[in-house]
């Protein structure tokens, strides 16, 4: 099976995302349940879709060019799950051929196949939600743009003004769709200075081009009248409150140690059984501080999921791929090679069936038997699975960003605008997971006047 993928072949291709089909039939067979993040981002593109403006009319921290293309998705198809499923299927298939692509243009190993390729491939299924269309997924789409242009400034005799500029625009892009993809400017800095040797005046430019998209938002949001939202919601917003943890670190390091071993392992079969040009050392270099840098955007991320490792895969990808690259004992070779495609995605199965059992209390899948009592409403809470019949009929989607507002209780102006909210929405039933409406009544009796506790947790709407 590795000899197939060892030879340079264009149709190699298909043999690749046929790999991927069947690699992903266990996940749908499975039939997981919709995520949380997934109804959430499905919320803010139905919201976008009925007039409403980002950060202003909608309270979450998801990046600003993401939430756009969750509107596209809700104005073409409407709540679609198999259209986040089909896009993200092929996002993934074209990073995965364009990190093979770039590493064979830019000479990164001596044999040019699409064992890269395979590799990659293979770590898109250590989690389910990695084939999920998420922020992450599409931020780091442009990250790997970017990482292209800083490979062809490796093999280039002479700097290429033009690819400098490109690094910065697609770094700032990816920001722009996930905020924790930050991460990248530090390693522009370090990786642009040490390993490709920017000039001053070259540094410069990659910074003009990397806070370029950021300044167009900041421009579109001060134009519609949400600049400090937008600063406080989407760039702020991990320092002001707590992530969501969906999973736990164990449950990140358990998907995560088996493809760390193999990078290592990857790591010194590079290092001691090949040499390497100047050009490859610098690559090397690159990806082994892309990767580092890629680690802490996990840690940085709003919500605390497997999903947020996919902008790790690219480098993983560079040094396993080099076993099955320069490692020339047959027997090594194939023991390596079968644990690996056998072990990650059993891993990553595991992992699933464990956490979806139904004697599993996990915040992170919702429950389908949860039905909502009105069509329009709200949830003052963490648990969202009541959205997945019904509508947000107010600003407070994502609740600890909304916590903030709705407990400032000594802003009156804050407070006016709360009721304001409420009044002109007037959601139909209110959910209140953590008791937080009713403290707001009591601060504002008007609301008291304009709904009426009907059991623990849930206030209905008494009169239009």
């Amino acid at each position: 099976m590795l000899s197939f993928f060892k030879i340079n072949d264009p149709f190699r291709i298909l043999g690749i995302a046929l790999l991927f089909i069947a690699l992903s039939l266990p996940y749908v067979l499975m039939n997981i349940p919709l995520l949380s993040p997934e109804l959430s981002w499905m919320l803010v593109g139905e919201r976008l879709g009925n007039g409403h403006y980002l950060y202003v009319d909608i309270v979450d921290d998801i990046g600003p060019l993401s939430a756009y293309i969750y509107w596209s998705i809700d104005f073409l198809v409407g709540r679609s799950w198999w259209m986040y499923k089909l896009l993200a299927a092929c996002i993934i298939l074209f990073q995965i051929y364009y990190v093979n692509r770039l590493f064979i243009l830019y000479k990164a190993f001596d044999n040019t196949s699409y064992v890269p390729a395979l590799v990659m491939l293979v770590l898109f299924h250590f989690s389910f939600d990695l084939l999920t269309l998420s922020p992450a997924l599409m931020g780091t789409t442009f990250i790997i743009l970017a990482l292209g242009q800083l490979f062809s400034q490796t093999l280039l005799n002479e700097q290429n003004t033009e690819s400098i500029l490109l690094v910065g625009l697609f770094g700032g892009i990816a920001v722009c769709f996930h905020f924790p993809m930050i991460v990248f400017l530090p390693f522009l800095l370090v990786a642009g200075i040490t390993v490709s040797g920017f000039s001053f005046n070259q540094l410069i430019l990659s910074l003009v081009g990397y806070f370029q998209p950021f300044v167009l938002c900041c421009i579109y949001f001060f134009w519609i009248g949400g600049l400090p939202e937008f600063i406080t919601e989407f760039v702020l917003a991990t320092r002001i409150t707590s992530s969501y943890p969906h999973v736990t670190y164990i449950d990140l390091l358990t998907l995560l140690v088996a493809p760390l071993l193999f990078a290592v392992i990857g790591y010194f079969v590079g290092t001691v059984t090949t040499s390497i040009t100047v050009n490859q050392q610098k690559q090397k270099q690159l990806m082994l501080l892309y990767t580092i840098f890629a680690i802490f955007s996990v840690f940085i991320a709003n919500r605390r999921t497997p999903y947020q490792m996919v902008i790790i895969l690219p480098g993983l990808t560079y040094f396993i791929a080099q076993i099955f690259i320069h490692l020339t004992n047959r027997k090594q070779l194939s023991f390596l090679f079968y644990t690996f495609i056998l072990l990650i995605p059993a891993v990553g199965y595991t992992w699933t069936v464990y956490k979806i059992q139904s004697n599993k209390t996990w915040n992170y899948t919702l429950d389908e038997t949860v039905q909502p009592y009105a069509k329009r409403i709200v949830v003052l809470g963490d648990e969202i699975s009541a959205y997945q019949h019904a509508s947000l009929a107010s600003p407070y989607l994502n609740y600890r960003l909304s916590k903030r507002v709705l407990t400032d209780y000594t802003d009156h102006e804050n407070m006016v605008e709360v009721y304001l909210n409420f009044l002109r929405e007037k959601p139909t039933v209110i959910y209140d997971q953590e008791g937080l409406f009713e403290k707001i009544i009591e601060h504002i009796p008007a609301l008291g006047e304009l709904y009426q506790k009907e059991q623990k947790g849930v206030y209905r709407l008494s009169k239009e």
